[in-house]
């Protein structure tokens, strides 16, 4: 099995910073993209940022500039550095990898359980 764990979620002030967390553990060959999704009740879930396993990046269009997604020096892990926080960036934030299991397997996408951002002053 393979699983993924957020943390650093919170309640922040409007303007404020959070930094979340996420870490991949169990049977993993490898990993290619990771990344960072929210939802809010009743909206679908939205990609905030991933990050290849070779550095790529790609963020939304309203996270351009305030959000940095980084793979940490620790294996299998991402991390978002969130500035600027807005209300509206009140959400659940998941964390997301591809994952290989053996060589031979294909990459299957796996989610954390999601940690709730609240920008609220």
């Amino acid at each position: 099995q393979v699983q993924l764990v957020e943390s650093g979620g919170g309640l922040v002030q409007p303007g404020g910073s959070l930094r979340l967390s996420c870490a991949a553990s169990g049977s993993i060959f490898s990993i290619n993209t990771m990344g960072w999704y929210r939802q809010v009740p009743g909206k679908q879930r939205e990609m905030v940022a991933r990050i290849t396993s070779g550095g790529t990046t790609d963020y939304a269009h309203s996270m351009l500039g305030r959000f940095i997604i980084s793979r940490d020096n620790a294996p299998n892990t991402v991390s978002l550095q969130m500035n600027s926080l807005k209300p509206e960036d009140t959400a659940v934030y998941y964390c997301n990898a591809d994952v290989r299991r053996t060589i031979r397997s294909a990459y299957i996408a796996y989610w954390g359980q999601g940690t709730q951002v609240t920008v609220s002053s």
